[in-house]
Parts: structure tokens; C-alpha cells; sequence
């Protein structure tokens, strides 16, 4: 099972201008209160749009939500879908915030 990640890392990893598959799995009108520069695929939209990601299959994904439990099921439901290197980011953007 793939690690998790704290919001220190991705934030230092943003920082950097490091490039990698970023998913925020929120509400649309939660992601325009505020947002990180992830892509908007909101958790109840996932299998429907998991075509959009299908080819990052074996490649690093962090999801993010508001606190980490969403994007901790879209990260379960992304390693049924066969993705490999699904990481959480813990505490969400509220956290992430706070930083």
C-alpha cells in the first residue's frame, strides 16, 4: 500500500515547482472557496470520470480533500481500480492552510 503524505511535502514539493498528478476530490463550490492548483474531480464524480485519469495508472497521484477522509476513499477506490501510487495527503487543505 502506498504512503501518505503530510501537507509539508506537497507544499515544499509545490514549491519547488516539482510537476505531478494532483486531484482534489471536493465539491466544486468548496474547491473555488479555496484550492492548492489540483484538478477538480469531486468523489461522488470518480467512477464516471476515471477515464480522464486512466492514464496515470502507474504513475504518482496525491488526492486531497477538506480533512483527508474523502480523499482517503478516493484513494481505496482508486487502488481497486488498479492505480498503483495513490497517496493521501493527511489533515486535507484545512491543514495544508494552517501550514
Amino acid at each position: 500500500m502506498n504512503e501518505d503524505i503530510t501537507c509539508q511535502e506537497v507544499k515544499d514539493r509545490l514549491e519547488k515547482g516539482d510537476k505531478f498528478n494532483f486531484i482534489d476530490v471536493r465539491e466544486e463550490w468548496e474547491y473555488e472557496e479555496a484550492n492548492i492548483g489540483a484538478t477538480l474531480i469531486p468523489l461522488g464524480d470518480l467512477p464516471t470520470r476515471i477515464s480522464e485519469i486512466e492514464s496515470m495508472k502507474n504513475e504518482e497521484i496525491i488526492v486531497h480533500c477538506k480533512s483527508g477522509a474523502r480523499s482517503g476513499r478516493a484513494k481505496k477506490f482508486l487502488n481497486s481500480q488498479g492505480f498503483t501510487n495513490v497517496r493521501n495527503m493527511e489533515g486535507g487543505i484545512t491543514a495544508y492552510l494552517e501550514l
